[in-house]
């Protein structure tokens, strides 16, 4: 439940920066553009409508297949969102300083060729992003895998985009202490943690189809200290990726895994150095 309050509670936030930024700017009289204002809710509109679809072709889909199929799918998903969530952080990295000027510039464009549409595709498409992603991510946590959701976990989305909401109205006030530039740093931590998580998961699927060997069995077992069986220890599980009895693969892999962030960091964080003055 926990895991499912995270994941749409960040990205709940950024689909409402982006739609902040754009009816700001719409919605601001010396721009004289609040004709764009409708179509910037039909792009919201529709951006929802793309992101429910695809959750409902992915809960059918599983509900036709059976038996090793279902967990080979299952499986695939589990790893497609560990990989989704990366590409997302890395590209807020890359996007994230210069978006509100790129959707203004966006804008202006749209005001000056005397269309709106533009606006529309726009918003739908970066709903559709943030909504499919979320989609994706609940489903590779085991929302709706089972062909139902359980009321729980649709009151951990509802928690989540209700806090999605407080918090954002918290970043528009501004301050030092809870700004943008925090909010983004803390959550892309908490992201990448999470994805190693979702890598783990997909792994024991993968050994325990037994299309992955386990290297050696057991390492070590720290369960005695916090058990991953537990609801607290699956929770850290699932948002970390640690095990308490891990496979010799695990280790490797969760190695493996952070020398990857950790370059792709250092290559991100290459051209910004180079931009800085002497």
């Amino acid at each position: 439940m926990g895991q499912v309050m995270f994941i749409v509670w960040r990205e709940s936030v950024e689909a409402l920066l982006v739609v902040g930024i754009l009816h700001a700017w719409l919605a601001n009289p010396e721009h004289g553009a609040k004709r764009g204002l409708p179509y910037l809710w039909g792009g919201v509109v529709l951006g929802i409508a793309a992101a429910v679809a695809l959750g409902a072709a992915l809960v059918g889909f599983t509900e036709v297949l059976s038996g090793d199929a279902q967990d080979y799918f299952q499986t695939a998903m589990v790893l497609v969102a560990c990989v989704l969530i990366v590409q997302m952080v890395f590209w807020m990295k890359r996007h994230g300083r210069t978006l509100k000027r790129d959707m203004e510039s966006s804008l202006r464009r749209n005001q000056d060729q005397g269309t709106w549409w533009g606006v529309l595709v726009l918003v739908a498409l970066a709903i559709a992003r943030e909504g499919s992603e979320t989609t994706i991510f609940l489903y590779g946590i085991g929302f709706g895998q089972q062909g139902s959701v359980p009321p729980s976990m649709w009151l951990a989305v509802l928690i989540g985009f209700a806090l999605a909401l407080a918090t954002f109205w918290l970043l528009q006030l501004g301050g030092k202490i809870f700004s943008w530039r925090l909010f983004f740093r803390v959550t892309e931590i908490m992201l990448l943690f999470l994805a190693a998580g979702l890598l783990e998961s997909g792994l024991d699927r993968l050994i325990s189809l037994d299309l992955v060997p386990t290297l050696v069995d057991q390492l070590w077992d720290t369960s005695a200290l916090l058990d991953d069986a537990s609801p607290f220890g699956s929770l850290v599980a699932t948002l970390t990726g640690y095990r308490a009895h891990p496979a010799g693969m695990n280790l490797v892999v969760y190695g493996a895994y952070w020398l990857f962030i950790w370059a792709l960091l250092k290559r991100a964080d290459g051209p910004a150095k180079q931009v800085k003055p002497a």
